[in-house]
């Protein structure tokens, strides 16, 4: 009777374990038919006209540099003018001693009364021609040397402009370096060095479109005021010459520009900047491309163009009308299968 019960018992205990395995194979293969697919958000792209830019960063530099110095040593009794004064074309800057001016005035005052002297009686046969050249030219002399030392004892501005350097006081004796130094600041120029690829594209009265350092996004026009006709064999750069107009005077010589060229238009791809990923250890740009039929993403290297504020150009690796994700690439991989939420 005993043996009857314990034989009863394992019959049952054998059909509740085969009873709880096929419990758990059910459980098991429910959860491998349950597959989650990475969620992402997609959007269509399309090509339109995009404006071709380049950057090129350059100094500014006043249009003109005068250095307003005598040319002989001489004291200097007065300076009119100081560091960030605005001259004119024909003003008075600097006065220096004039005692010799003095003499150089009788001296010529000498010279053209014996000169007249002689050239009386020349014309009537008194003088010889070889004494007219002489007071002649003893007249030319005295003239130029006399002109001279009133250039040099009054020394006048060329041109209209600002100080941007006073190395003397009154009483100092000129010794080399210039008195003042006068900038020309309307215009300023910017010279920039150009990558030979667009040498053919880049012409004279351009217009360009300039930002400073000093002034943040605030975006200055100037137009291309020349265009260096050669190539640095080293570089492989050309010189151009930017002209900005620089009426309220804010743009100042020293400053860092970034000058933009724009040079026509072309008809690319945009995609949005979201869509966009670089790849790790490498400069690479990629987008994920969205294939509805099969609804599987490949991965796709990009050259990009422009930033247009939320979005780039793009020059390959997409194609107009194509789909890119534009969210949830983390969980992404070449041909991964993956869900689009609308």
């Amino acid at each position: 009777m005993k043996k009857i019960f314990l034989n009863s018992m394992l019959a049952v205990a054998a059909v509740a374990m085969v009873s709880c395995g096929s419990k758990q194979t059910a459980k098991q293969s429910v959860a491998e038919e349950v597959v989650v697919l990475p969620k992402v958000e997609v959007q269509t792209v399309a090509s339109r006209m995009v404006s071709q830019e380049a950057t090129f960063t350059g100094t500014v530099e006043a249009q003109v540099v005068n250095n307003i110095a005598p040319q002989q040593p001489l004291r200097i009794k007065e300076i009119r003018f100081d560091v960030g004064d605005h001259v004119k074309k024909g003003d008075l800057l600097v006065k220096l001693d004039n005692s010799s001016l003095v003499q150089a005035k009788a001296q010529l005052d000498n010279a053209k009364k014996e000169y007249e002297r002689t050239n009386e009686l020349y014309e009537f046969g008194g003088a010889s021609k070889s004494e007219w050249d002489a007071r002649r030219l003893q007249y030319e002399v005295a003239q130029t040397a006399y002109n001279n030392l009133v250039e040099n004892t009054t020394l006048i501005s060329p041109i209209s402009g600002i100080v941007t350097a006073r190395n003397y006081d009154k009483g100092d004796m000129y010794a080399g370096q210039p008195v003042l130094v006068i900038a020309q600041i309307k215009p300023v120029k910017i010279m920039i060095n150009v990558s030979e690829p667009f040498f053919g594209k880049v012409k004279k009265g351009m217009p360009v479109y300039i930002t400073l350092d000093a002034y943040g996004e605030e975006v200055f026009k100037g137009k291309i005021a020349r265009v260096y006709p050669t190539i640095n064999q080293a570089t492989h750069t050309f010189q151009v010459e930017v002209s900005v107009p620089n009426y309220n005077e804010r743009v100042r010589p020293g400053m860092f520009a970034r000058v933009t060229l724009p040079y026509g238009k072309k008809n690319n791809v945009v995609v949005p900047d979201r869509a966009v990923q670089k790849l790790m250890g490498s400069g690479d740009r990629y987008v994920y491309v969205y294939n509805p039929a099969d609804s599987t993403v490949r991965y796709s290297k990009v050259e990009l163009g422009r930033r247009l504020d939320t979005e780039f150009e793009v020059y390959s690796g997409v194609k107009s009308g194509e789909m890119v994700v534009t969210k949830g690439h983390m969980a992404l991989t070449n041909g991964a299968k993956v869900e689009v939420i609308k």
